[in-house]
């Protein structure tokens, strides 16, 4: 870490870290894609993180750990867009999946559900569902 990360508010740490988590879905088939670039470069502004940091992020996600939000609908919001990210290059493969339900345990879903929660949100995604219908359908899958 940066020393300049020791000066970042909660906010900007926890954005830095689920872009990091969407980076590393991006690199499960070790290929960033122009589409899963493009994402990247949007949600890096939206999450107001810089070239430099930007460029540190994609060399080495592994150094940023998963930080849960505390809020369930941040967390289907996270959820949302690393969903989105398996997809941007058209496809879904077996390794970001696989990454993807281990960011779901991180992002502090039930370890018991994991694979369902993970697999609903892909299914959302392609099917083009949008944020609003993506919470209600997750929320019906992950029932407490």
């Amino acid at each position: 870490m940066a020393i300049s990360d020791y000066n970042l508010s909660g906010e900007q740490k926890r954005n830095i870290a689920h872009f990091a988590s969407i980076v590393k879905l991006a690199l499960a088939d070790d290929v960033i894609t122009e589409g899963e670039e493009k994402m990247l470069k949007r949600l890096a502004k939206r999450f107001h993180i810089l070239e430099d940091k930007y460029t540190e992020i994609i060399e080495a996600p592994e150094k940023y750990p998963i930080n849960a939000s505390h809020s369930y609908n941040e967390r289907i919001e996270h959820l949302y867009d690393l969903a989105k990210m398996i997809y941007a290059d058209g496809e879904v493969s077996g390794e970001e999946a696989i990454v993807l339900r281990k960011i779901c345990v991180g992002l502090g879903f039930p370890t018991d559900n994991v694979e369902k929660i993970a697999d609903e949100a892909i299914h959302l995604v392609l099917n083009g569902n949008d944020l609003e219908e993506f919470t209600k359908a997750i929320k019906q899958v992950n029932k407490s």
